[in-house]
């Protein structure tokens, strides 16, 4: 299969949505949607994400990374890092979620704002793929996510979704069957 610069068309409304994923995954789950929390602590960015987050390679970063399910089927990988920064006032609460998802607090809190939205094809390889598929017995060898950078007062955190075979194109559709992208 050869490499492909755009995402496949059942994917697109999922990677363009600019509401609340977590939301978007409840309609199409009605009853059955859970948050696995995979790993959650301090660690430091890669050097893209300290990039993106405007931090030094050593900084100190909460991160947590999770599976949103359908029942028993993963859905999405996300991975979300939050500069010590932005922990203060407001966002201290952002490390005790627990199994809530963050979409949930992010999309309801007042004054929190969305940036633009990145779309990436992560190949095998790739840290981000790796963190994504482990414990999978056969990964695909691409994948498509989006990351974004939402600021609480004014204090940023990455946001990065990553889109797993298992996600169904159809609901979706039909959810916003008359939107253009």
């Amino acid at each position: 299969m050869g490499a492909t610069r755009h995402p496949p068309p059942e994917l697109a409304c999922w990677l363009f949505d600019p509401g609340s994923l977590t939301r978007r995954l409840r309609q199409c789950c009605p009853n059955h949607f859970q948050v696995r929390v995979l790993r959650q602590g301090w660690s430091h960015p890669s050097r893209d994400e300290a990039r993106v987050l405007r931090l030094r390679l050593n900084a100190w970063a909460w991160t947590r990374e999770v599976q949103l399910f359908c029942s028993d089927r993963p859905w999405v990988f996300a991975r979300t890092l939050i500069p010590a920064a932005t922990l203060r006032g407001r966002g201290r609460r952002l490390t005790q979620l627990g199994n809530r998802p963050l979409g949930e607090v992010l999309f309801s809190a007042p004054g929190v704002q969305r940036g633009p939205v990145e779309i990436a094809r992560i190949i095998a390889g790739q840290r981000l793929h790796q963190r994504a598929f482990a414990g999978f017995a056969e990964p695909p060898d691409a994948i498509w996510g989006r990351r974004s950078i939402f600021c609480i007062d004014g204090q940023p955190l990455l946001v990065c979704e990553i889109f797993l075979p298992d996600l169904p194109a159809s609901p979706a559709d039909r959810i916003h069957p008359h939107h253009e992208y």
